[in-house]
């Protein structure tokens, strides 16, 4: 009886996966999309935290303070800011030449409404001669009472070059400001109690049930969060390794993510932020503290909205020209000290 040896089979050559309908009409409005910028001599900028597709189709993407900086040095006419209302500001202030359109202007922020200009006139009133550190994440009017502005990547920075023995009147994020305090141990940097709801709301708890899970996992906090004491609290306790717990801004998270090796990251800030990381580290697994950090002033922004703003030149920023100059020498001062680093 003759025995017939099995012949191995070959397997099936995979297809590759087939475009769908929503690819398409993407890939359809994309084109529309760059075709109408081109035709109005535009260039398009995009948040870390806007939706992907956003993202994709944009010119630059990035924090707000890298994006006005882009937008002031490039030669279009025009700047449509995919982002909420503070940002296309900061962009008319340092190009105050240029057309500036933001797809919804109601896109506000939670932590730039925190704090007015006269409610920021009052506080100034109560210390007199501190000096008043307004994150970018303020509007105009409150940057034009501001001495000097900060990002989160460069807080430490800008305090560090105020007198020691000098008032300093932070505003208007608490979570960024405890942080600056805590780390240069000063007692007279006051803080407004300000956040961006997103941000306070990515919780200690979040944090804990999260490294826990994750024992191997790095961690990305952003400074804005609500968690951030815990982070540097677990660390120093030894329940996450210090080196593999790191409080960065936006741009700091992408420098760090194509630096590191981890199989794992949380990622505590706006779920935006991974499309950004996952591109520039394919092999690392990047994961949300909170996968609910979803800023809805940030998801305005729709594909449709972009086309139109581009098509028909809604809604255009404008900002008072003497308030203008005034914020802008807040944001030129912080230039000055150097490493203006992420805007968020």
């Amino acid at each position: 009886m003759s025995t017939i040896t099995p012949q191995p089979v070959a397997p099936r050559p995979t297809a590759p996966p087939r475009a769908t309908a929503q690819d398409a009409a993407v890939s359809t409005w994309a084109e529309q999309v760059r075709r109408a910028a081109r035709e109005q001599d535009a260039v398009i900028l995009a948040h870390n935290y806007q939706d992907p597709a956003i993202q994709d189709v944009a010119d630059h993407v990035g924090d707000s303070l890298a994006l006005s900086r882009i937008a002031a040095d490039c030669d279009a006419s025009t700047i449509v800011f995919a982002g909420v209302h503070f940002m296309a500001e900061t962009a008319k202030i340092l190009s105050p030449d240029k057309r500036v359109l933001i797809p919804d202007a109601r896109a506000g922020c939670s932590l730039a409404d925190c704090i007015t200009a006269d409610q920021l006139r009052e506080w100034k009133a109560q210390y007199p001669g501190a000096v008043v550190v307004s994150y970018v994440n303020t509007t105009a009017a409150v940057k034009a009472e501001t001495d000097i502005c900060c990002t989160s990547s460069n807080a430490l920075e800008v305090v560090r070059s105020i007198p020691a023995g000098t008032d300093v009147l932070f505003c208007p994020d608490q979570f960024l400001g405890a942080h600056v305090r805590r780390t240069l141990g000063r007692d007279n940097i006051h803080t407004w109690m300000g956040e961006c709801h997103v941000h306070a709301d990515i919780s200690p708890t979040d944090l804990i049930d999260q490294v826990h899970a994750n024992p191997d996992a790095e961690l990305f906090v952003h400074p804005e969060c609500g968690c951030t004491t815990s982070a540097l609290w677990l660390a120093g306790q030894g329940d996450l390794p210090p080196e593999r717990t790191h409080i960065l801004s936006t741009g700091g998270m992408l420098t760090a993510a194509r630096a590191t090796s981890s199989a794992k990251v949380l990622v505590a800030t706006e779920v935006g932020m991974l499309h950004q990381l996952r591109h520039a580290n394919a092999t690392t697994d990047f994961q949300p503290v909170n996968p609910g950090a979803i800023c809805p002033f940030m998801k305005m922004t729709t594909r449709d909205k972009l086309l139109s703003c581009i098509t028909e030149g809604h809604d255009e920023v404008v900002v008072d020209p003497a308030i203008a100059v005034r914020a802008r020498r807040a944001v030129e001062r912080m230039i000055a000290i150097g490493n203006p680093g992420g805007g968020e």
